[in-house]
């Protein structure tokens, strides 16, 4: 009678799956996803949304959006991430094979906002390093980069000096020659500015030195780069309400235009706003989420972070809007001419009201530094899933990112099957006992469960060798059994 067996033979049971990696603590996930959502975007794009669509009346859409949209998709892909234990784009093949794209198109967008970004920080830090000389370098016109057309802002707050119509700023040609370099088309290549390309470089070795050990190294580093900034933030608010004017800035940020509300703009901007500041649907959400605890509160963090982001928000219009009160104060001008939104705001209307203050250097230094840590913080955190676009997600990089472990023995499916070959079922089986494709089945031969690694090894005897079932199996079946307990 031609009889099928199972041997099981027990190895070392000392060497473990890789885990996947989790956060130390509680406190290093909100750090981090407070470092990812609040950003460059707090600062310089909703306190002017807010003064252009209507002041105070802007939160109206802004808070409805928040609650119906904003809220919602953060908490459904934090909660993704977490339940999936996946990175941004596996966690959608986890739902549906067909939802992956999802996914890739998330990554494709962390990809621009990447390379932006990485460019604003190289501004910024050139700006910083200026901002250590004796004189502002945008202060004056007594630079090499400097145009028959410019001048200086104070002596036209003084009134001593009548404007040509051609005129512009000393800040505004610092920023377009001396940091942009424009040149006059796309045809002209212009020259290699080393200065900004060391920045440049410079932003990128501080970036991949704060993700080289995955969130090991990033989940110490967000403890300063996602706290700091609100210090910087709450020094320039004090300065900000002690200048003259700040109480005007303030009142133009928040004073309310109910018709405002009939223009379908201001709702564009308020949605846009919420979708941009909370960086949903781009895989940051779920690769952060997917390093948390199964068990963890994500709707409860979910919900805090939102309200924190957007108070943040509007916390930094006052910040900004008190400066911009004091400078259209003494430049004798409507606030609606100096308030810009973007990099126009963070690298001219800002840097010239701070060249007005005393000790402008000082709080140069405070601002761009501000700057700096906001942008390197988006930065980072949109690198952790963004640079494993090649690897596929975010659970299969490199150590300290924490990968998935491939099935081993331990697996259900392996101990299922080691459960098949001690089955009394199994081995009285009819079936099994007088099959002889079974007995002779070369997929039975090269099976994966016949030369699988790990602590227990399932291999197949053929029935020439095994000397029937009955007695192989009387003869074993104690010590089989032992070996079952002990282990």
């Amino acid at each position: 009678m031609e009889s099928l067996h199972f041997e099981v033979s027990h190895l070392s049971p000392s060497s473990k799956p890789p885990q996947r990696g989790q956060w130390s603590n509680k406190r290093e996930f909100i750090l981090a996803v407070v470092g990812e959502i609040i950003g460059l975007g707090n600062v310089w794009r909703f306190p002017y949304l807010c003064f252009k669509n209507g002041g105070g009346v802007f939160l109206v859409p802004y808070v409805l959006f928040l609650l119906t949209c904003g809220i919602p998709i953060f908490f459904l892909e934090m909660s993704l991430g977490q339940m999936t234990g996946q990175g941004g784009i596996t966690c959608w093949r986890k739902i549906c094979p067909l939802f992956e794209g999802i996914g890739y198109g998330g990554q494709i967008i962390m990809l621009y906002t990447v390379m932006y970004y990485i460019i604003i920080l190289a501004w910024a830090l050139l700006y910083l390093f200026s901002s250590f000389h004796s004189e502002l370098p945008w202060a004056s016109c007594n630079n090499t980069w400097n145009t028959v057309n410019c001048i200086d802002y104070r002596l036209h707050q003084s009134g001593n000096v009548s404007l040509p119509a051609n005129a512009t700023s000393s800040v505004e040609e610092f920023w377009q020659r001396r940091i942009l370099s424009l040149s006059g088309g796309i045809e002209e290549m212009g020259a290699l500015r080393w200065d900004l390309a060391g920045c440049l470089l410079l932003s990128w070795v501080t970036c991949y030195f704060c993700i080289w050990k995955g969130i090991k190294s990033s989940g110490k580093v967000v403890y300063f780069t996602a706290t700091f900034p609100y210090l910087m933030m709450v020094a320039l608010l004090i300065r900000g309400v002690t200048l003259p004017g700040a109480a005007d800035g303030i009142r133009f940020y928040l004073w309310p235009d109910p018709s405002r509300l009939s223009d379908p703009q201001v709702w564009m901007d308020a949605a846009s706003q919420i979708l941009f500041s909370y960086a949903v649907c781009t895989g940051c959400l779920p690769s952060l989420g997917s390093y948390n605890r199964r068990n963890n509160d994500c709707f409860k963090d979910a919900f805090t972070l939102c309200l924190l982001n957007s108070a943040t928000s509007f916390f930094a219009g006052f910040a900004i809007f008190s400066v911009l009160g004091y400078m259209s104060y003494e430049l004798g001008v409507s606030i609606d001419t100096v308030a810009e939104s973007g990099p126009g705001l963070a690298f001219i209307a800002y840097p010239r009201a701070v060249a007005m203050m005393p000790l402008p250097q000082l709080w140069s230094v405070f601002f761009f530094m501000m700057i700096i840590f906001l942008g390197l913080d988006s930065e980072l955190l949109c690198c952790l899933p963004g640079v494993c676009l090649c690897c596929w997600s975010l659970d299969q990089c490199g150590p300290g990112s924490g990968h998935r472990p491939r099935p081993t023995p331990h697996s259900p499916t392996m101990a299922h099957s080691h459960a098949m070959a001690h089955s009394p079922a199994m081995a009285h089986s009819p079936a099994m006992a007088h099959s002889p494709a079974m007995a002779h089945s070369p997929a039975m031969a090269h099976s994966p469960m016949a030369h699988s690694p790990g602590p227990h090894t399932l291999k197949w005897t053929p029935p020439s060798q095994s000397g029937g079932l009955s007695q192989q199996h009387e003869a074993r079946g104690d010590s089989q059994r032992r070996q079952r307990f002990s282990s």
